[in-house]
């Protein structure tokens, strides 16, 4: 027997699964026949000014002489269209509000929607830049692989006249696995290219490493496992199509500027630098911010 039907819109895609979880413990636990979601906001409303009728705009909801500040202004409860929970004789009654009544306020982050065509492109790069707010809390990193061509180099190659292989590498890239390395992050390289390892050697970076790799995730998961780590625990830089099913599994994932698309729609977090131009470096620096975060909330 159903007895709490959820309305949730696919129009709010940042929606936290557990903030549904706490309405449906609203309505079992509370009493409340239905809860609905809102998003405060801190914005100045006026009258409508229309011909023949009103000639003048009113203030709705402030004092123009005791204009306050928005951080001194507690703002207001404006229903968001995210979700409807009601219990079930509501919903036969064709309401999805009534009873007794609650609101459940959202955090300002998790309330995205998609009204009009031009919220659909902020929407999609918001996710893309930093992923869906229904993933799990980041863990501290303890391993970062990097794809080689195209992260670690620019993917160009060179070939001497004796068929050697020559690349090149941005010398900031080594000093961001430098100092992951010594930040206890183990580092690890990997290719699906029949790299040589002797060339990969002479960069001097003292990272274990993996090439003509078929299945990258496989590899991946091999090394995770060694390490007694969680997925949440690896984070990725990637580039390419072979890098997206490692994208989507880590539990913090990167791409350079210059990734491919798919590759780019699969991670939560895209590099302002180009492979082998300070990608690297840059990711680095952005796990060193989020895992200050991870250990400032667990410090309180």
């Amino acid at each position: 027997m159903v007895d709490i039907v959820g309305n949730i819109q696919a129009t709010s895609p940042c929606l936290h699964p557990s903030d549904l979880q706490k309405v449906a413990e609203m309505i079992r636990e509370e009493g409340y026949d239905s809860v609905f979601s809102v998003v405060r906001r801190h914005q100045f409303r006026w009258s409508e000014i229309q011909k023949g009728v009103r000639e003048v705009t009113e203030p709705l909801n402030l004092n123009p002489a005791k204009r306050p500040r928005r951080q001194d202004w507690d703002g207001e409860l404006y229903e968001n269209g995210s979700f409807y929970f009601a219990k079930r004789h509501l919903i036969e009654m064709g309401y999805l509000q009534g009873g007794k009544m609650a609101y459940y306020e959202m955090r300002a982050e998790h309330s995205v929607d998609i009204d009009v065509d031009i919220d659909w492109p902020i929407a999609e790069q918001r996710v893309l830049r930093y992923g869906y707010f229904g993933k799990d809390k980041l863990k501290e990193i303890k391993l970062l692989v990097c794809s080689i061509d195209g992260c670690l180099t620019n993917g160009h190659i060179y070939v001497s006249g004796d068929q050697k292989e020559i690349i090149s590498y941005d010398v900031k890239d080594a000093i961001g696995i430098s100092l992951l390395k010594k930040s206890g992050i183990e580092v690890r390289l990997i290719s699906e290219r029949a790299c040589s390892k002797q060339t990969l050697s002479s960069l001097k970076l003292d990272c274990k490493m993996e090439v003509n790799v078929p299945d990258k995730l496989a590899v991946v998961d091999e090394w995770r496992k060694e390490m007694g780590l969680c997925w949440k625990e690896v984070a990725y830089l990637g580039n390419e199509v072979s890098d997206e099913e490692c994208l989507k599994k880590v539990g913090l994932s990167g791409v350079p500027a210059d990734a491919c698309s798919t590759a780019q729609k699969a991670v939560g977090y895209i590099c302002k630098c180009n492979g082998g131009r300070g990608a690297l470096r840059e990711f680095a620096e952005h796990i060193f911010l989020l895992m200050e975060k991870v250990i400032n909330s667990c410090q309180k």
